[in-house]
């Protein structure tokens, strides 16, 4: 198998673990306040990531690393997380989605400034062509729009587009997982705080869905997504591998329907074969 294919098979798994992210933090903050949401993802899966690193026995990164270890905490650990939180507060999940098929776009930019990657012009073509069908989608499923949350959101693709290319070009040196793990380990200093502080008063007035969020996105999406992740940007290129973000609404709608049986009509398999076909034609010219 070769580098490309298993960077691109290491970036779906990325991509099927973070397709539950966006309902599992609507979930949450129907009981958790955004900010103690966002500090708490990160402060637990902080302990994980430095757990892993002691067992493991892996050197600290080099000084000239620790300003692009910065950008991916504040793009991915802080950014992203606490932006969502604060704008699903306004929109629906089904609204986020719009904004979800900005991100490969917002990825393949980073990944040409920060990466200097240079993706063939038709590779454009394909990339803008399933974002729009990914937006159109979901402007077709509803959900209402708010001006202070689609700030939100496109302020959270921008940060989160940046925090991945960063954290590949990384991962080229330091390796996925441990880009991820020395991120995280770097917030906790700010997050811990800010955790204890927002901590809810009347703990069992939470609801048990709400803390289920929060372990699925402090676990998944905050950790073992990105071990994928990087990996899988870092061997197949940020700009292709990004474009696998396209198929992220359809496989949580998929999943819902798989395990709570929510339906699937037919507009959502024509749309999502065409994303399939915009992925391969950005693979092939990226």
């Amino acid at each position: 198998m070769g580098r490309s294919t298993k960077g691109w098979g290491s970036g779906l798994l990325g991509v099927i673990i973070f397709s539950a992210s966006l309902p599992a933090t609507r979930v949450a903050v129907g009981g958790l306040p955004p900010l103690f949401l966002t500090s708490a993802r990160a402060s637990i899966a902080a302990l994980l990531a430095a757990a892993l690193l002691l067992v493991l026995r892996q050197d600290r990164p080099a000084r000239s690393d620790l300003a692009s270890l910065a950008i991916v905490g504040l793009g991915v650990v802080v950014g992203f997380p606490l932006l969502t939180a604060l704008a699903l507060q306004y929109i629906t999940s089904a609204r986020s989605i719009v904004f979800i098929g900005l991100l490969p776009v917002a990825t393949a930019i980073f990944g040409v400034l920060r990466g200097r990657e240079r993706p063939k012009p038709v590779f454009w073509l394909y990339s803008l062509a399933g974002s729009l069908l990914v937006a159109g989608f979901a402007l077709s499923q509803g959900g209402e729009a708010s001006l202070q949350g689609d700030i939100l959101m496109l302020a959270a693709i921008l940060v989160c587009g940046l925090g991945y290319a960063e954290g590949a070009v990384l991962s080229r040196r330091l390796g996925g997982w441990q880009v991820i793990s020395w991120a995280l380990l770097l917030s906790l200093p700010a997050m811990a705080p800010i955790a204890l502080l927002t901590l809810p008063e009347r703990l069992g007035a939470v609801a048990p869905p709400a803390w289920a969020g929060l372990a699925y996105v402090s676990v998944f999406s905050m950790l073992v997504g990105f071990v994928f992740w990087y990996r899988g940007l870092a061997l197949g290129g940020i700009a292709g591998v990004g474009q696998l973000q396209l198929l992220q609404p359809f496989l949580g709608l998929g999943l819902a329907g798989l395990l709570l049986g929510e339906p699937i009509d037919g507009a959502m398999i024509a749309v999502t074969a065409l994303v399939v076909m915009c992925v391969a034609g950005a693979r092939r010219f990226a």
